[in-house]
């Protein structure tokens, strides 16, 4: 299976929860709600209409330049080590933007398959083609995930917003979730120059409260990395995130810049 067949079985219907099943170019439930899928590829269950903050195709290609720059290979390479083996799996990314951190994941395990959540149809249009083995689904985390009960073997949350309640609910008994979070230290240099959103000091201590009522916190490990960055890549650091609803000027320079993560990883408690 490729594509939105991979999703077979997984998929819940937004409206009645019940599970969703493909019917040529349509989706459906059993007691008749329909989605069609997309020219693009992907299933629309958001259930609403895109917010004002979503990923814009411009962020997207800024993202999708720094990802296959390398310049967050060392993320890509701690989420490999903490989800595992993964083996005829499911592995979810909620707000998964351009896909590049599942498609990391499937790819290196062969029977796995990818199922990619994001609220910006944007998005689901790149995830769509970043692996054949991943389905991209429209999906608001705050509306509910449209995946069925315990369906879910690893999920990843990197820099998106945590729903604890659903993740708890989508998780199999034996799965894990992986959260990617900046710490104090990531893009700190670029953050003083730029005047770039800050990083509230208790942010992992809000993380762990949060996802902990409802989920066993396992590990919690930092990675960071420092380079020297041209001004264009800079632009798309800035320009990839929420910073980019700011407009900040752009840079002149190159500039050495500190990345800095910190992964947890929650399993189901």
């Amino acid at each position: 299976m490729s594509g939105l067949q991979v999703a077979q079985g997984l998929l819940a219907c937004p409206h009645c929860g019940g599970p969703l099943a493909a019917h040529g170019r349509a989706w459906h439930c059993p007691v008749g709600h329909s989605f069609d899928v997309a020219k693009q590829g992907y299933l629309n269950l958001a259930g609403g209409p895109e917010p004002a903050n979503a990923d814009t195709a411009a962020m997207l290609d800024a993202r999708a330049r720094v990802q296959d720059s390398g310049l967050f290979g060392f993320v890509e390479q701690a989420l490999d080590d903490a989800a595992g083996p993964a083996e005829g799996g499911t592995v979810l990314e909620v707000g998964a933007g351009t896909g590049h951190y599942l498609a990391g994941l499937v790819e290196r395990r062969p029977t796995a398959r990818g199922l990619a959540l994001d609220v910006s149809r944007a998005a689901a249009r790149r995830a769509a083609r970043a692996h054949p083995r991943i389905a991209s689904v429209v999906a608001d985390v705050w509306r509910g995930l449209p995946v069925l009960d315990a369906a879910v073997e690893v999920l990843l949350c990197v820099f998106a917003p945590r729903n604890a309640d659903e993740f708890a609910r989508v998780l199999a008994p034996t799965g894990r979730v992986l959260v990617v979070t900046p710490s104090a230290r990531h893009l700190a240099e670029l953050r003083r120059d730029y005047g770039l959103l800050g990083i509230e000091l208790d942010k992992h201590d809000r993380l762990l409260d949060t996802l902990g009522a409802r989920l066993r916190h396992r590990a919690s490990t930092t990675h960071d990395t420092v380079a020297t960055l041209q001004p264009a890549m800079i632009d798309d650091l800035i320009g990839m995130g929420p910073n980019a609803f700011h407009a900040p000027p752009p840079a002149r320079a190159a500039e050495r810049v500190t990345l800095s993560i910190r992964l947890d990883v929650f399993v189901k408690a």
